[in-house]
């Protein structure tokens, strides 16, 4: 009923707050039953929105370049680092989107060597415009010069011009290519209080990467709209998923003509370069610090970019590498990612469907039996009252039953993550024994969003109808801390899983104002696993693997949803245009139209007018929100833990939540699809700087089959977040459920435990200098540019190369292996011999199911210690070091090692490997006792017998200790800590000749 006016007023031009006013269903209520008790469910209709055309998508929408006026620029005052003006309308108004702003403020500033500034404003912010939101600095840090920008910014590589000829324009050029990054020439800026457009020419065939959260291929390529606005999605493919990054990479190849030097820029596909030839790149990134939805547009031959509020506080970085773009992005706009505690590198098992203390136990004790590495056990809604934040289930997730199975898990050395979900249960207020007092000490403090009238806005989420916090309140801070400080001391926990924070409702604006009386209700939909919504979907392949599965599932699938069927409306509801009406500012529907997965801004999600505590609305900061439960939850973290990092793992990201959380990929599926696309994935969270990501492993909803899980298991093995994870609603996929899953696990599990130092020093470098973890092989391999879309193989750091098989029914994987034909050597992880390959083309590589091609790239020294059960007794075990010669007979590693835990360790270890055709050194530096013994060296690439005088620090390795492999070239020592004659495999530095 509700609905039905809400469309008419639409329709009609009148009003939107209309829908807003909370209507009552209880008249015509339908039921169902959940295991606990009856409840009353939200009408379906109290999630659908009005059926909004996407502007982008509109034949007859209004191109702005086409009538709107522009800017002349004037008043140019000259600054210490660049220059000022002021913008002025350039001709009539135009209003398409919104009401035009009649003035602005340009500040230009070269900032660093290698970054620029461009900032627009309104120049008056009074009682016309006063909705214009700027994003405050004290929400979202903004660059600002470096100290030292007098004397480095004359050094810097990029250009600013402008002109007025025929209306206000900038470019943007290198000057050391004189080639143009960024030009807005030819073009219009458009500038309205809910549109701001901006249009920039790009060379053919552009290399961008990056404009996230997104699920598509690595390369973005030049036909493709990025939405930005978060929302609780599933993992839809080339839609707007959980978070917002407005930052990208653009990638330019370059031939040298060898004889004059000369660059020319490569337009043609990558992939028709000639790999004799030689090339250069370079490389820069461009951020908009925007909180605002927003769409990039990506054409042929341009980039347009289109937000509905805030500002242009655009930020370009000179590079010329990506290395270097992701550094200075990182220090200078997003911050370091936060380091992680040691422990998150080990295994991590999930699923929405453990039930109960004793089955947790079960499945810990089935890793056990199997002997698969577990390090941590995590627990989906299952474990909560009545699905409410902050309190467990009495029967089934107690406290003090609880504590006794906790204590024997950190005993074991394995850690607990619960999820911690985003909405607030809102009591009952007409029955006693509906007591919250969670909500209760978050409303004293005013912790809660507001309706514009300043009620408390009510939503819906999985306990039914709820309120949401206000992160620009301090109360929801303090109370955010005290209540995960309160519930901490009931349940030991390790770390938190935040989750539904874009954030997530299920229902239409406050609609849980004027029934709360029904408290608690069941959502509009039925839950994953409840009769009717049993998942049926397998991966791609499983009828030609198990054909008679595959019936039995299809035949099922179709009565269920016989069952379900209902009569189909006879008519269509018609699109909806939003027309812009000069000085008026809607909020809800914004004129310029979002092409957002879920529609209008409301659906699926709180309201945009929902208003916090100093009046912003949501629809200023929407994308915010899981910014700020990460930054609440990383403080709380701190106040529960003093001394520990914080570990957490958040689904809502912004610009800059890396240096508070990690992320994972969301509601992902089981197909194919979705392993081969959660490596670009993956690798566009590198240049967010959340080096920390991962996917559900096998897949979340639809059943993951036995190939499937078993190349999954093995992909994410070398992912830096590494969990299992899937519904209710499917079949359990822990990896010992199938015999060849246990083996491949075991098999990637085992390569991983031993590698964790190396990852772990990784994740140091990152935190300390913002470099990547996992890396596109185009970033590692810069002057090559068939690399530029390749993103089915990565890179774990410098050193390791992972080429997954990826399709079902392989026994082969094609890969490429990366600078063979400039003199790099890859060796396989497990011959350990050297890699036959051609230059810029495709080796078929052997990968019989169970085995994930490795190799370890020449001229790299990987320090390691034995593969366990846990990360605790990993860390306990002997040191080894692989190192893998290159063509000169060199190589070089670094290890760090410090506590593992601590927020401030009081002290640090940083050895430094360095091997020559002599032989092979380690130099420490740092107070870090760590004291277990060196036992092996390893060093492939050895193209000759070693010496019979083989010494470390001068002490003769006894031929027992020594074997070499004439066929393999590769020289082993074992047994080393009978020789180095102090238990510390680093204590002093050492040489080793050979």
């Amino acid at each position: 009923m509700a609905r039905r006016l809400f469309t008419a007023a639409v329709a009609s031009g009148l009003a939107s707050s209309l829908f807003f006013s909370s209507p009552t269903y209880a008249q015509n209520a339908s039921s169902t039953t959940t295991s606990w008790r009856p409840l009353f469910t939200i009408p379906a209709e109290a999630d659908v929105g009005a059926n909004l055309l996407p502007t982008a998508n509109d034949p007859q929408a209004v191109d702005a370049q086409t009538v709107c006026p522009g800017y002349q620029a004037s008043n140019v005052v000259r600054t210490g680092l660049g220059f000022t003006a002021s913008l002025s309308l350039a001709g009539q108004a135009c209003n398409v989107y919104g009401t035009d702003i009649d003035k602005l403020n340009l500040t230009v500033e070269y900032q660093s060597a290698d970054r620029l500034s461009i900032n627009i404003v309104p120049a008056v912010i009074d009682a016309s415009n006063s909705s214009q939101y700027i994003l405050p600095e004290s929400l979202v840090p903004k660059p600002s010069a470096d100290v030292d920008a007098n004397a480095t910014s004359a050094d810097n590589d990029l250009v600013f011009t402008w002109s007025n000829d025929p209306s206000f324009s900038f470019t943007v050029t290198r000057k050391s290519t004189g080639d143009t990054l960024f030009t807005t020439e030819g073009t219009v800026l458009v500038f309205e209080n809910q549109f701001i457009e901006f249009v920039s020419a790009l060379p053919e065939n552009y290399n961008l990467y990056g404009l996230g959260e997104h699920i598509r291929p690595l390369r973005l390529g030049n036909n493709y709209t990025a939405t930005m606005y978060a929302a609780d999605v599933g993992d839809v493919v080339d839609r707007n998923l959980y978070g917002q990054h407005p930052f990208y990479l653009d990638t330019r190849y370059y031939q040298v003509d060898n004889s004059t030097g000369n660059l020319t820029l490569i337009t043609s596909p990558a992939n028709e370069t000639d790999a004799t030839a030689d090339y250069v790149s370079y490389s820069h990134g461009l951020f908009l610090r925007n909180s605002h939805g927003q769409e990039i547009l990506l054409h042929p031959q341009n980039i347009t970019w289109r937000t509905i509020g805030g500002s242009i506080d655009l930020y370009f970085y000179a590079g010329p590498t990506q290395p270097e773009v992701t550094r200075n992005y990182q220090v200078s706009t997003v911050g370091l990612p936060a380091m992680q505690q040691y422990f998150t590198f080990g295994y991590h098992q999930c699923r929405w469907g453990y039930h109960n203390w004793s089955e947790l136990a079960d499945v810990v004790s089935n890793f056990e039996r199997f002997q698969i590495p577990l390090e941590n056990i995590w627990t989906d809604i299952d474990y909560m009252k009545l699905y409410r934040d902050f309190e467990n289930d009495p029967n089934t997730f107690g406290y003090a039953e609880g504590k006794q199975f906790l204590d024997s898990l950190h005993a074991s050395g394995r850690h607990y993550i619960p999820i911690v979900d985003s909405a607030i249960y809102r009591p009952n207020p007409e029955n006693a024994t509906d007591a919250y007092p969670i909500y209760d000490r978050g409303d004293t403090v005013q912790a809660f969003l507001k309706n514009p009238d300043g009620s408390q806005y009510v939503g819906a989420v999985w306990p039914g109808y709820t309120v949401f916090p206000d992160w620009l309140s301090e109360g929801a801070h303090t109370w955010w801390t005290d209540e995960m400080t309160r519930w901490s001391k009931n349940v030991s926990f390790d770390g938190i899983w935040i989750d539904m924070s874009e954030v997530s409702s299920f229902c239409i604006g406050s609609c849980g104002s004027n029934n709360l009386t029904l408290n608690p209700v069941h959502p509009s939909f039925l839950l994953p696993g409840e009769p009717g919504n049993v998942d049926y979907n397998y991966p791609e392949g499983f009828n030609i693997t198990n054909s008679t599965e595959a019936a039995a599932a299809a035949s099922a699938s179709s009565s269920q949803s016989a069952s379900l069927a209902t009569a189909s409306p006879t008519t269509t509801q018609a699109y909806v245009r939003i027309t812009a009406t000069p000085g008026v500012r809607d909020v809800n529907y914004p004129p310029y139209t979002i092409n957002n997965n879920n529609g209008e801004l409301a659906v699926h999600a709180i309201s945009p007018n929902a208003t916090h505590i100093d009046g912003t609305q949501e629809y200023e900061i929407h994308s915010l929100w899981g910014y700020g439960i990460l930054n609440a939850t990383y403080n709380a973290l701190l106040n529960v833990f003093p001394e520990k990092r914080p570990f957490i793992i958040g689904r809502s990201t912004f610009a800059g939540s890396g240096k508070w959380a990690g992320h994972w990929g969301g509601d992902n599926y089981s197909k194919w699809l979705y392993m081969v696309l959660s490596i670009p994935q993956a690798l566009s969270f590198s240049l967010f700087g959340i080096p920390m990501f991962g996917v559900d492993t096998c897949g979340f909803a639809g059943n993951a089959d036995e190939e499937l899980c078993n190349r999954w298991m093995q992909l994410s093995a070398f992912f830096p977040f590494y969990r299992n994870h899937n519904t209710l609603a499917s079949a359990s996929q822990e990896p010992y459920i199938w015999s060849s899953v246990i083996d491949a696990s075991k098999t990637a599990m085992a390569i991983r435990y031993q590698l964790l130092p190396y990852m772990y020093t990784l994740f140091y470098l990152a935190h300390s200098t913002g470099s990547t973890v996992m890396r596109a092989l185009s970033w590692e391999f810069p002057n090559e540019p068939a690399l530029a879309g390749a993103d089915r193989q990565f890179l774990l750091g410098p050193s390791l190369l992972i080429t997954p098989v990826l399709e079902p029914q392989a026994t082969t994987v094609d890969g490429v292996f990366p600078g063979v034909g400039h003199g790099e050597v890859w060796y396989d992880w497990y011959t350990q011999t050297a890699v036959n390959a051609t230059a810029g083309a495709n080796t078929t590589i052997d990968a019989p199911l169970g085995h994930i091609p490795v190799f370890v790239r020449g001229g790299s020294v990987l320090p390691m210690q034995e593969a366990a059960q846990t990360t605790r007794d990993a860390r306990n075990s002997p040191w080894s070091l692989l190192t893998a010669l290159s063509l000169e007979k060199t190589a070089s590693g670094q290890l760090y090692v410090d506590d593992g835990e601590s927020v401030k360790p009081n002290s640090t270890l940083f050895v430094e490997f360095v091997a020559n055709p002599s032989g092979l050194t380690a130099s420490s530096r740092g107070t870090y006792q760590d004291s277990n013994p060196l036992a092996n060296i390893t060093v492939l690439g050895f193209t000759s017998p070693p010496s019979a005088n083989l010494t470390l620090n001068g002490a003769r390795i006894p031929s027992s200790s020594v074997s070499y492999n004439a066929t393999s070239k590769v020289l082993a020592l074992t047994g080393l800590q009978n020789v180095t004659g102090t238990a510390s495999a680093w204590a002093k530095d050492w040489i080793l000749r050979w």
